[in-house]
């Protein structure tokens, strides 16, 4: 199963907001951005830090995939 942040890249453009900015609000690195660019998995303290930046849920900003198919 692998996880996929489209909807987070997508809400960011509906906010008008870029990946450093998004950074700045959720008080990220660069790092755990790049982690998420390439679909890799990132802890849930990092996902609490995002939804409360940007007031959404997990489900807002990620989907997880069935690999099986």
């Amino acid at each position: 199963m692998s996880v996929s942040y489209k909807k987070l890249w997508k809400l960011l453009i509906d906010k008008d907001m870029k990946k450093k900015d998004l950074e700045k609000a959720a008080g990220i690195s660069n790092y755990v951005v790049s982690k998420m660019n390439k679909g890799e998995n990132i802890t849930v303290d990092i996902v609490g830090r995002i939804c409360s930046a940007l007031d959404c849920t997990p489900n807002d900003i990620m989907e997880f995939n069935d690999d099986s198919k």
